[in-house]
């Protein structure tokens, strides 16, 4: 069994990524955080021995479909121009948006 994550634990991270959990929200977080811890631990027992690492299912080749993968080629954008007047703010270069976060 992997380590538990404790409730202050949660809280911590909550407060950290900027989110207000309720005590039920954050007793669900706090089962569903134990169950992944759980899970990995479960698929760490698992022998992988002879499994060579990869970092994407693209590296498999074409056994895993990774041919229906389109071409990586450089084409043609929108124009910027055009793009930005239609924003209702910008400043010719980017988009100008509101302020979101009030921390």
């Amino acid at each position: 069994m992997a380590a538990k994550v404790t409730v202050e634990e949660v809280q911590r991270v909550a407060e950290l990524a900027h989110l207000e959990l309720t005590p039920d929200e954050t007793g669900g977080m706090l089962t569903d955080l134990n169950a992944i811890l759980d899970y990995v631990a479960e698929l760490n027992e698992l022998d992988t021995a002879g499994v060579a690492p990869l970092a994407q299912v693209s590296e498999l080749g074409d056994s895993a479909g990774a041919s229906k993968l389109r071409a990586d080629k450089v084409q043609p954008s929108l124009d910027r121009a055009a793009v930005l007047s239609q924003a209702p703010e910008s400043d010719q270069v980017f988009f100008k948006v509101p302020k979101v976060i009030e921390r």
